[in-house]
């Protein structure tokens, strides 16, 4: 049993990161909502929002929550900046990899900061959302989300009307994807961040990114399209002619994990290329060192489906060390899902530039509390003795479960009845306010 009950590591660390957050705060009374918040987004088992999460916390209706989110005053930025130090002294750096990728969160409303009719991936196409560029940070011992920016579409970012309602502030200007990552990273290895890899996909392997990155002196293996031109000793072609033209020697099998089927083989190659990336000098008008720039290429073993990314580091690298930070890129996936699965970072109802990173920033919070608790239980001996009986690692998933049966919060039933009355009483306010607005607009119109 002393293998399974991980959860009860969980108050320790929920104090130990509250501690390292308590200058954020100007109130006590705003530091234990937030820690509330964080506990209730974690346990509870229905969509989170401001009404659900107040309920699961025993207050008697979403209000404390909704100040929280909108007016309260605490530095949030504060927040979460040393809420993302916390995490990371507590995975460690070793074969540190920063991962940078952008999920988008499905709107019903175009009011929502930011929402426009956009492609992202999570919706599988184009659709109302918001898209928000994420950086997640991985090393052996575990990985969590630390940072991310909201993207605010061309159009939205010069609409002077609906940046003053959504309250978005007068510094922030129209960035692309790629610099909004290229804020994040610099800020990071502002804050000490300077032996890592920084991996992403297509999105992120244009040339003014990569200088960006040679710049801080990052090293990183980014995707890059099947179209993408690279040059050689022999010449100038596209990546996928120079992956037609390799001989078969060129090949090697290399293991890229291990699902519930068993380990997970691709067929490698790399290519020595010329960089086109180097940044200029202190005068602007040279050239850095070279380093050594190499273009990785992946063949699925049965479909040969071809994947290809471009990598630079300042002296050359083994190939199974570059396959293995492509291996890392996905972790930030891992972490989308068990953000918006466990945490509830896709289900925030808010409209504006502060709600919205606040509620993400809760979720976030919730997020790093997972992982570094899951990351501690596998580095301790009750990970030993859960193997040697045959159980599969503690994942966020099953920690989430265990917390859901010990931490729950019982209430009496007069608490579930007066929030049955209040949620009944506060739909019937707004069916009957949308009737009377489209009574105006239809009177309006005719």
């Amino acid at each position: 049993m002393a293998a399974t009950v991980a959860h009860e590591r969980w108050p320790v660390v929920v104090n130990d990161l509250m501690d390292r957050i308590a200058g954020g705060f100007r109130r006590r009374e705003t530091r234990l909502t937030c820690r509330d918040m964080i506990e209730a987004m974690v346990t509870i088992e229905e969509s989170a929002n401001c009404w659900s999460l107040a309920e699961q916390i025993g207050h008697r209706g979403p209000h404390v929550l909704q100040h929280f989110l909108s007016r309260a005053r605490f530095d949030h930025d504060h927040v979460a900046e040393h809420a993302a130090v916390w995490a990371i002294d507590q995975l460690g750096n070793h074969e540190t990899v920063l991962v940078i990728d952008e999920t988008g969160d499905e709107k019903s409303s175009p009011d929502a900061v930011g929402a426009a009719h956009q492609y992202s991936g999570a919706l599988g196409g184009v659709g109302l959302c918001q898209i928000a560029v994420h950086l997640s940070y991985a090393t052996t011992a575990g990985h969590t989300l630390i940072d991310r920016r909201l993207y605010l579409p061309e159009a939205w970012a010069a609409d002077d009307e609906r940046r003053d309602m959504a309250g978005v502030p007068d510094e922030i200007t129209f960035a692309t994807k790629p610099q909004l990552a290229a804020q994040m990273l610099a800020a990071w290895q502002a804050r000490g961040i300077t032996d890592a890899w920084v991996a992403g996909d297509e999105v992120y392997g244009g040339r003014k990114f990569r200088t960006t990155l040679r710049s801080l002196n990052f090293r990183y293996v980014l995707a890059v399209k099947t179209d993408h031109r690279v040059t050689t000793p022999a010449g100038t072609s596209t990546v996928a002619d120079l992956a037609h033209a390799l001989p078969t020697a060129s090949w090697q099998r290399l293991r890229t994990g291990t699902g519930t089927k068993g380990d997970r083989h691709y067929d490698w190659a790399a290519i020595d290329i010329r960089p086109d990336d180097a940044p200029q000098d202190r005068d602007g008008h040279g050239e850095t060192g070279q380093g050594a720039s190499t273009l990785l290429i992946r063949r699925h073993r049965y479909t040969c489906e071809l994947s290809f990314y471009r990598c630079w580091s300042p002296s050359p690298r083994l190939l199974r060390e570059l396959v293995a930070v492509v291996c890392r890129r996905w972790k930030i996936e891992e972490d989308f899902q068990a953000a918006k699965g466990l945490t509830g970072l896709d289900q925030g109802q808010v409209t504006t530039w502060t709600s919205w990173h606040r509620w993400s920033l809760i979720s976030l919070l919730a997020h790093m509390l997972l992982a570094v608790t899951v990351s501690l239980d596998r580095a301790s001996t009750a990970a030993t003795a859960a193997a040697s009986i045959g159980l599969v690692p503690l994942s966020c998933r099953e920690l989430t479960r265990l917390l859901r049966r010990f931490h729950a919060r019982a209430h009496d039933i007069v608490h579930a009845l007066r929030w049955s009355l209040w949620r009944r009483r506060h739909q019937h306010r707004a069916a009957r306010c949308h009737r009377r607005w489209n009574e105006v607009t239809a009177a309006s119109i005719t």
